[in-house]
């Protein structure tokens, strides 16, 4: 199979292409435009056959996209930031209409003050939008979590729009190898065409999104509850069935010589580089720590988290983003109500990084883990997140 230098944008397209995709709703928003622009170029060049509809806004892009996927076609979209929180009307909208939309998602921090860079806060204000959500940690990662979205969200069993994120600039604008297919029938067979959510006909008419009373609205809203579990399950069949094809195993989490670590390391996204690496450090001075990346995030993998943080002396949760109002990361939150619904007591500790692209060493890895062991081992543990690479 042939490599690629490409972005993690450019994996995006190249992927998208490869689904066969019908219709592409967008608008430009930095670092998502690149996507787009190349997209663009497929279909003129003729090696897409796609329709591109140019809108006014983010808001306008979600919207084409319900109409299209209401229509029976295949459709992707992207943004992040602002153009996310703009199209955010549109999100529960999507997954009540149980509309299989693929949107990328290269993740960018919020205004105010304004921010181009690299952050997860526009990710994590969406999470609960009933949406599925993959986060990858490098390009070739990006261009399969594309590749196997199309299988889970068209899966008859889901039937749920898919976000496929990953980090603005730090993933999006750097050039790593990705293995591309050089025939698009071997993507196009792992992801036939089969329509198989309700859309619009004139020959079988139905009506979608009507209006509902309390009489009905909770038992239509309570459709996705099941539909998520059956994702849970989807993900990973998907997933063994894409290693079976391609040659690369993905799972709701990824861990790093955890086998007998008595410590983890958890992140999420291009953080996973750091962790790895510091853990190897760590490793090499005789500290027990391994790595854990958080692939699936919605649904969110409870069992799986919970079997992997068992029987541990602790964990670090190295959230990307600041969320006020919680004295504590979004996905350290996330991972303290998996291990209490699994009856798993291990202590946690939570701390932040990166924020607004903050540039991230791998010896604030290494240290923080320090820091924390110790913590862990005097019984000090903070209630409240650290903040690393905050100035004084």
């Amino acid at each position: 199979m042939p490599r690629l230098a490409l972005t993690s944008n450019y994996a995006t397209a190249y992927a998208v292409k490869m689904c066969d995709v019908d219709v592409i709703p967008v608008y430009p928003i930095t670092p998502q435009t690149t996507i787009a622009e190349k997209l663009s170029e497929f279909v003129a060049n003729g090696e897409l056959n796609a329709e591109i509809i140019h809108v006014e806004s983010e808001h306008s892009a979600l919207s084409a996209c319900v109409g299209a996927a209401a229509a029976g076609a295949r459709v992707f979209t992207a943004t992040c930031s602002q153009g996310l929180m703009l199209a955010y009307e549109l999100l529960p909208i999507m997954s009540g209409l149980r509309l299989p939309v693929v949107m990328a998602v290269p993740c960018r921090a919020l205004s105010a003050p304004i921010s181009i860079h690299g952050d997860y806060i526009d990710l994590m204000v969406a999470r609960d939008a009933g949406w599925i959500i993959l986060i990858s940690s490098c390009a070739q990662e990006v261009f399969d979590n594309v590749i196997q979205a199309y299988r889970i969200a068209e899966h008859r069993d889901v039937l749920l729009p898919v976000m496929v994120a990953y980090d603005g600039f730090l993933m999006s604008h750097t050039i790593e190898p990705v293995e591309v297919p050089d025939d698009e029938n071997i993507v196009r067979e792992f992801v036939p065409k089969k329509r198989e959510w309700l859309y619009l006909d004139v020959d079988k008419p139905v009506t979608m999104g009507p209006l509902a009373g309390p009489d009905w609205y909770y038992e239509i809203r309570f459709q996705q509850v099941p539909a998520m579990r059956n994702a849970y399950r989807v993900v990973k069949e998907v997933a063994e069935e894409f290693y079976k094809k391609f040659g690369r195993r993905y799972d709701t989490i990824e861990l790093y010589r955890a086998e007998d670590a008595e410590y983890l390391m958890i992140g999420y996204g291009a953080v996973w580089g750091f962790i790895q690496e510091a853990v190897d450090r760590l490793r090499e001075k005789g500290i027990s720590i391994g790595g854990m990346r958080i692939r699936l995030l919605r649904p969110l993998p409870v069992e799986d988290i919970a079997n992997a943080l068992k029987n541990r002396k602790g964990f670090i949760v190295i959230d990307k983003c600041l969320i006020t109002g919680m004295p504590v990361g979004p996905v350290f939150s996330d991972i303290v109500t998996a291990l209490k619904l699994s009856n798993v007591d291990t202590p946690g500790i939570s701390a932040v990084h990166g924020v607004g692209q903050r540039t991230m060493y791998i010896r604030d890895f290494v240290d923080l883990a320090e820091k924390c062991i110790e913590m862990f081992k005097s019984g000090k543990i903070p209630k409240e997140s650290i903040y690393l690479g905050l100035r004084a």
